[in-house]
């Protein structure tokens, strides 16, 4: 996986801030398109292969891609 970029989301209600790393591999289980993250906050692993569910607007965009080939 790739190292969290420095900067990040701050998310004021919890107080830190939120960087993530993924392998950008798309995973499909049936029912959504996801990647796999790794979510710090404050730099510390807070979720560890976290599913991040890819756009409506990605999907078709990827659908289609494959569709031509």
């Amino acid at each position: 996986m790739s190292i969290p970029a420095p900067e990040g989301t701050l998310i004021p209600e919890i107080g830190v801030i939120e960087t993530t790393e993924s392998d950008n591999i798309l995973h499909w289980d049936g029912t959504d398109l996801y990647v796999e993250q790794d979510v710090y906050h404050n730099g510390q692993l807070v979720h560890r292969r976290y599913r991040r569910r890819v756009t409506r607007q990605v999907a078709q965009a990827l659908a289609q891609i494959l569709a031509q080939h």
